[in-house]
């Protein structure tokens, strides 16, 4: 499968504004919540590579032309390559490592580095990075990026951490790219208890509350 371009991705993030990053211990868990947030509407879906299987996953949900799927905790330059050939259209990690990036760069996807202070968002940015992840987001969030932006109004950070249904508003308006929902969307619990009715109902709640 071509990859997306990243200018590509990026447009479609930004029409968007969300994604679903999923970390949990069963693949078969991984697949009933994936689909719960796909049917609450999400598009722009993530497995991180700590799941088991979680490049089978990649390439099971990227065979669908509406959906775009990522690979998340991706630490080297051989995951990104693997992911890539699995189907992943973009590239995250939890780290700014300029050796990722560029492998990402090289491989025609979209790379979005995990990034806490400006200078590391300056570096990613500089090393090929479209985007940046907030990781970890600060308590002061959304007051956090309206600091860093204010200097630096060419970045497009997306924080993955600390948003629910109650801030992602605040987090918008604040200039966030996007946002990346991961406890908020897939509860332990109802991971645990494979309740993905639920998962469903949060997936629509966190998108309506954006709007």
């Amino acid at each position: 499968m071509p990859a997306m371009k990243p200018e590509e991705f990026v447009r479609r993030l930004g029409d968007t504004r969300a994604s679903a990053i999923l970390r949990c211990p069963s693949r078969e868990t991984a697949v009933g919540a994936m689909e719960a947030a796909l049917r609450g509407g999400f598009r722009i879906i993530e497995f991180t590579l700590t799941i088991p299987g979680s490049l089978d996953l990649v390439e099971q949900f990227a065979r669908r032309p509406e959906v775009i799927v990522g690979a998340g905790t991706v630490l080297t330059t051989d995951e990104a390559a693997a992911a890539v050939r699995r189907g992943a259209r973009f590239l995250v990690s939890p780290v700014m490592d300029p050796a990722v990036i560029a492998a990402g760069v090289s491989l025609g996807v979209a790379v979005i580095p995990g990034c806490h202070t400006p200078t590391e968002m300056l570096a990613a940015h500089r090393a090929g990075a479209p985007l940046q992840k907030l990781f970890p987001a600060p308590g002061n969030g959304p007051a956090y990026i309206r600091a860093c932006l204010a200097p630096l109004p060419f970045l497009k950070i997306v924080p993955t951490q600390g948003i629910d249904v109650t801030n992602a508003r605040a987090w918008l308006e604040a200039g966030a790219y996007a946002l990346g929902f991961t406890h908020a969307l897939f509860d332990a619990g109802d991971l645990k208890a494979s309740r993905f009715d639920r998962i469903e109902e949060r997936a629509r709640d966190l998108l309506a509350a954006m709007r």
